[in-house]
């Protein structure tokens, strides 16, 4: 799942796999798509499409929905996560009998204050939640369970500590099973940055003792030169063939040291063997064919899955023209009022095409962002690093619809140490072809730099009040 789909999650029910993600300001939130052979996925849905739901709080930047579980049990979907941007809520709980939707209205579990929520169910269909943080009105930080009422969010008895990991940094994402006589526990460790990893332990019941692998952790990509770093936050599910995989976070780095990952942490998938009664990862079993990430949309359909806004509602940002295309608005709210999509490649080329004027950009959040401004009969580049912001090359609007182009490109630097994962380059198109209005760092938009848990998005907001938005084309590049 390449670009910024972090945190999966995964559950089969017959011949059909789900999966699920974090997507923390931006809404609507938590993707699902389906699948049948775990390799090809399409999109059915947003889960959290309410603000009910996903109450927008404080709406900052890497706020919102984090790491969440997935899960079908008694005929019903369960996706529990939390709200980074209203942690009063403690957990947050919705159901659904169709994964496409509608999902039901949240049960809020306020005693469970952390992130990376599960639910588990035992053979007497017992539900266990499991989180990383504390209890309510304790101190002991650290991974946490207990007995869970899901109608009403309440815990039946006094929830507890279970495995704290092996002793690496951030122990978090836990995840339990029942697989065969045993109870498994299932972590991050070692923070979802380079070091991070995926270790286990197991019990006879959901509360422990729990007794760690010896092979811990059994599946990291640390310290290695693969393409793919910060493996982890992995969540199992046994095929409809009786084998097994889990999906797990990763990303790919590029440019000199430190290295820069851009588009966010994406999913992978491996094969998984059982030996001696433990999980053994194989990152390289499954063939894949790369995701067809390109789209051409004129809106003429409404509103596509792909589209979401940081801290806003899609809905508030862009409405449907009488002529065809969309009129964009300014939201009314303190959201960045952009109407976004991921940016799904390393390499790529995006266009919008807009008449009266608008806006058109590639950011990873407020303060970290290249656009082209379109208005008064002109296109300008601009950009904002941090708490410094400029106004760069500028030209003459064409006659008509105006496109503002912004490409991702191999990166052009003088020097080893100027070397980063990309460029980008914001240009308006003119009859004989682009027209390129400023090259700029891609190390800038990057989480190394900026911090935080998303990746980039393109996104199109107004400019005034006649900002009309006929069309946006996105196709990878080489």
């Amino acid at each position: 799942m390449p670009g910024f789909y972090p945190d999966p999650t995964i559950c089969r029910v017959g011949e059909d796999y789900y999966l699920a993600h974090s997507s923390f300001e931006y809404f609507p939130g938590a993707p699902i798509f389906h699948s049948r052979d775990l390799v090809s996925w399409k999109q059915i849905g947003n889960i959290l499409t309410r603000r009910g739901q996903f109450l927008p709080g404080d709406r900052r930047a890497s706020g919102g929905i984090y790491g969440p579980t997935l899960r079908h049990h008694d005929g019903r979907f369960h996706y529990v996560t939390t709200n980074g941007s209203d942690a009063g809520s403690g957990q947050t709980i919705v159901t659904a009998e169709d994964p496409a939707g509608p999902w039901s209205d949240p049960v809020f579990v306020p005693q469970a204050v952390g992130v990376d929520p599960d639910l588990a169910w035992d053979e007497d269909g017992e539900c266990y939640l499991t989180w990383a943080g504390t209890v309510a009105g304790e101190e002991v930080n650290g991974i946490h369970q207990g007995r869970l009422d899901l109608k009403t969010g309440e815990f039946v008895g006094d929830p507890y500590p279970v495995w704290q990991g092996t002793g690496l940094a951030a122990p978090e994402a836990p995840h339990l099973y029942r697989i065969g006589g045993h109870w498994y526990l299932m972590l991050a460790e070692g923070g979802t940055e380079r070091g991070h990893t995926v270790t286990i332990a197991r019990a006879e019941r959901p509360e422990g003792p729990y007794e760690a692998c010896p092979a811990n952790p059994v599946f990291t990509h640390r310290s290695t030169a693969l393409p793919v770093q910060n493996t982890g936050h992995a969540d199992l599910v046994e095929t409809a063939a009786g084998d097994w995989a889990a999906v797990y976070l990763g990303v790919r780095p590029g440019g000199f040291t430190p290295q820069f990952h851009v588009i966010g942490r994406e999913t992978f998938l491996a094969g998984v063997d059982w030996v001696d009664g433990w999980p053994v990862f194989d990152a390289g079993r499954y063939e894949l064919t790369p995701a067809d990430t390109a789209f051409a949309d004129d809106f003429s359909g409404g509103l596509d899955q792909r589209w979401v806004s940081p801290g806003g509602e899609p809905a508030a940002v862009a409405a449907p023209h009488p002529e065809g295309g969309l009129e964009l608005r300014e939201p009314g709210d303190p959201s960045p009022g952009l109407l976004c999509a991921r940016v799904r490649d390393l390499r790529w080329t995006a266009t919008a095409q807009f008449t009266g004027s608008g806006r058109f950009e590639v950011r990873i959040d407020d303060r970290h962002k290249y656009g082209l401004l379109f208005a008064d009969g002109r296109v300008t580049a601009y950009a904002r690093i941090g708490g410094v912001s400029a106004d760069l090359g500028s030209a003459p609007a064409p006659e008509g619809p105006a496109t503002l182009r912004i490409d991702a490109v191999e990166c052009d630097a003088a020097t080893l140490t100027a070397y980063g994962p990309d460029d980008i380059v914001l240009s308006v198109q003119e009859a004989g072809g682009a027209v390129e209005l400023a090259r700029l760092d891609g190390r800038y938009l990057s989480t190394e730099v900026a911090t935080g848990f998303t990746g980039r998005v393109i996104g199109a907001g107004a400019v005034g009040g006649s900002s009309r938005l006929h069309r946006i084309a996105y196709t990878p590049g080489t």
